[in-house]
């Protein structure tokens, strides 16, 4: 079983790129939001608990969304691997996120990490945000923000798992296409 992790700001192409990768390399895509609404509209136990947490207006805790994906990984059948999205997102995470693979001596595979500038990220979300009528999006300080809480959490990621000798950048500044290739490329080693 292969298991990636997707890293890259907002507006570097992780969920149009997601979904080619997903297809391609017939990977289950796990992403912790989508996840938390699959859990709270089944009703079971973890997703009871994260609706009354997050209807009290409290995080869900890792433990919680720890376990939901380690229940993915357990009743997910049919498919070549994982492609995480939204977790890892702190280094306790990734810890825990090593030693739920370990239990059935596994290991992350690669993080594919696209990357793109600052600017860029500017750029993109602003288009965005026009495209899709979102003004919360469009404004300066938002963005900033989001960049910022972007580079403060993954960055000590990227030191965890290149020591680990398991990160992998892909220059996301070219078409949609062309960053397409060059995740393939990567994915196509392993």
């Amino acid at each position: 079983m292969k298991y990636f992790i997707l890293f890259g700001p907002p507006g570097a192409g992780k969920g149009t790129q997601a979904t080619a990768m997903v297809e391609k390399y017939n990977l289950r895509h796990i992403s912790t939001g989508e996840l938390l609404r699959k859990e709270i509209a089944a009703g079971s136990e973890l997703g009871l608990k994260a609706k009354s947490l997050i209807d009290a207006g409290a995080l869900v805790p890792d433990e919680i969304v720890e376990g939901m994906i380690e229940s993915e990984f357990r009743t997910v059948k049919g498919v070549n691997g994982f492609l995480l999205d939204g977790f890892p997102r702190t280094a306790a995470q990734a810890e825990a996120l090593d030693k739920m693979l370990s239990k059935t001596s596994e290991e992350v595979t690669s993080v594919v990490s696209i990357m793109i500038p600052d600017e860029m990220i500017r750029e993109r979300i602003k288009h965005r945000a026009s495209i899709e009528g979102r003004a919360d999006d469009a404004s300066d300080e938002t963005i900033t923000n989001r960049i910022k809480t972007y580079h403060g959490k993954t960055e000590p990621l990227v030191e965890y798992y290149k020591k680990k000798g398991k990160y992998s950048e892909i220059d996301g500044t070219g078409t949609i296409e062309e960053v397409r290739e060059k995740i393939f490329a990567l994915m196509d080693r392993f």
